[in-house]
């Protein structure tokens, strides 16, 4: 009885947040973590294991999510998996705090550069998306500026830190989990993005200003970023992210491909502006409502990122974690 207790706290605090700086939902992060341990090699398998168990989560929420009788092999995998979804966990745990303006979502002062491990309470909302703007009607943008530290800098600060034969293994595990998740958030469109239009002329927070629902709807009250937050589903069952995770198709990653996040930002603000913002949307704060067409486009869009940001991230660990 304990166990799934757990277990349902476990998963509320996974998969119920609803912000500015989510992607994928609580099962999308599950599933590029599932996909990533998978192409990882033994000797790197070892040594997240082994930085994850400093996690504070660890004992009191990884451990008693996982089924029981789950195998060795299966059990590890699936620690990985929630893992990647702790900063997400964090932002409806009272331990830890808002900083930065605008609900913690834009960083403000010293505080938003720091990096001192599990010491640090602050949520950094900010460093789960890269906000490039944009027009639709292709009008200048360039005095909207982009947010620093995102999820581009952290990406290169974390993976520094990993390649490091100084930091400590507490560094080490802080900076991996959150590497686990922004890797996912920068392949989700919508972190890469912000429309710029007269109703928003500092943006639209990654479509989470548009009014957006999904077919069949009987009211519209949801939103474009939510929409594609959900898009692969909102289940919150670690062994269904794993069992959708193995039917996907990861492709390989040339060092090229890893060698810096600016590019995969770059790919993911193109499919922005050529498959998110596409009719039915348009400009303006909606709501507008999803076609068929559009939703079976983005659920295959959504699956080939996800695969995608997997076969990456196993790649920057297996390149950051030698020993």
């Amino acid at each position: 009885m304990k166990r799934a207790l757990h277990f349902c706290m476990t998963l509320v605090l996974v998969v119920s947040m609803v912000s500015p700086a989510q992607a994928w939902d609580g099962f999308g992060h599950m599933v590029v973590a599932s996909v990533a341990y998978r192409n990882l090699d033994s000797q790197t398998r070892k040594r997240v294991d082994k930085l994850l168990k400093r996690n504070p989560y660890y004992r009191t929420h990884w451990l008693t999510a996982i089924p029981a009788g789950t195998s060795s092999a299966d059990r590890k995998r699936m620690i990985f998996m929630l893992a990647a979804t702790w900063p997400d966990a964090i932002k409806s745990d009272p331990s830890y705090h808002n900083d930065g303006d605008q609900g913690g979502n834009r960083p403000t002062g010293p505080e938003a550069s720091r990096n001192t491990g599990y010491d640090d309470f602050n949520r950094h909302k900010y460093w789960h998306f890269v906000d490039e703007p944009f027009r639709l009607d292709g009008g200048d943008v360039s005095s909207v500026q982009i947010p620093s530290p995102n999820a581009q800098t952290q990406i290169a600060v974390f993976r520094a830190v990993l390649e490091s034969s100084d930091a400590s293994a507490d560094l080490k595990s802080y900076d991996l989990v959150w590497l686990l998740h922004i890797v996912g958030d920068v392949h989700q469109p919508l972190h890469c993005t912000t429309q710029v239009s007269d109703a928003h002329p500092d943006g639209d927070a990654g479509g989470n200003d548009v009014g957006f629902c999904t077919v069949g709807a009987t009211k519209c009250t949801g939103e474009l970023h939510a929409f594609w937050d959900d898009i692969l589903g909102t289940g919150n069952s670690v062994a269904s992210a794993d069992k959708f995770a193995a039917s996907l198709d990861a492709p390989s990653e040339s060092p090229e491909d890893i060698a810096d996040a600016g590019k995969w930002v770059s790919e993911s603000f193109a499919l922005a502006k050529a498959d998110v913002y596409v009719a039915p949307v348009a400009d303006g704060d909606g709501p507008f409502r999803a076609t068929q067409d559009y939703t079976d486009a983005a659920k295959a869009l959504a699956q080939k990122q996800v695969a995608l940001a997997g076969a990456r991230l196993s790649a920057v660990l297996e390149a950051g974690l030698k020993p």
